[in-house]
């Protein structure tokens, strides 16, 4: 598992790295009123913890203990059910009316182990229930601009001061895309650098996965204003339904 879901100083930057923002909103406006919530891969919980504060009930499942860590200090009043588990072999109890991936957490996975997720969140799911999660375009080449002189940034972290991060990719080979990640702590020096691999499954893919795992009413917007896809979006988000 990349560092920057295991060490805890790396875990700490995460929400000051990727804060709530336009996708944020795009989730938390798919749920109903009473919806009950499944967060798969969900980091450090703050979308989860969105979504409990409009009242759903919530779980978040995440393999990596220190970003949920991070997510169970955070829920100070307990209110979400947190679960340490593989999305890919998850097996719980309960079942909701809608399971959402976000923050690209999809392409973290291979193609069976993608088909895997899938299935699982399927299991999980009422029928009616909704999934919805998204991928970068392939077709966009992000990773063009994950450079050190295009992806520069500084941050200011409680406790922590001010880090400077930027990307760098180091291979592309296929859909993965390799790249790391370097984060320096101006205030003590310190330099930790994450490697990540991400996977740029194309569109058709996707839909094709969703329908052998047995999802209907499939739809794929190309950005967060939820209008529908194009070769030329920036994003793959994908809606669909369980029978």
């Amino acid at each position: 598992m990349e560092t920057i879901y295991t060490d805890p100083a790396l875990t700490a930057l995460y929400d000051a790295l990727n804060p709530a923002g336009d996708d944020t909103a795009f989730y938390l406006g798919r749920a109903a009123p009473g919806d009950r919530i499944l967060d798969i891969g969900c980091g450090t919980g703050l979308t989860a913890q969105l979504f409990a504060e409009r009242g759903h009930e919530v779980t978040g499942v995440e393999p990596a203990a220190a970003m949920l860590a991070v997510a169970r200090n955070n829920d100070v009043d307990g209110r979400i059910n947190w679960v340490e588990a593989d999305a890919r072999t998850l097996d719980l109890p309960q079942r909701f009316d809608l399971a959402i991936m976000t923050g690209h957490v999809f392409q973290v996975f291979a193609a069976d182990d993608a088909r895997a997720v899938l299935q699982a969140a399927f299991r999980h799911l009422e029928s009616g229930g909704r999934l919805v999660f998204d991928s970068r375009n392939p077709l966009r080449r992000a990773w063009q601009g994950w450079t050190p002189q295009h992806s520069a940034r500084r941050i200011v972290v409680e406790g922590l001061g001010h880090v400077d991060v930027h990307h760098a990719v180091t291979a592309v080979e296929g859909e993965w895309v390799t790249f790391v990640s370097e984060h320096r702590f101006i205030e003590t020096g310190i330099v930790k650098a994450s490697h990540s691999r991400l996977r740029f499954p194309p569109s058709t893919e996707i839909t094709a996965m969703l329908q052998a795992t047995g999802f209907t009413g499939i739809e794929l917007d190309g950005d967060w204003n939820g209008n529908p896809f194009t070769p030329d979006s920036a994003e793959i988000i994908a809606c669909a339904r369980k029978p």
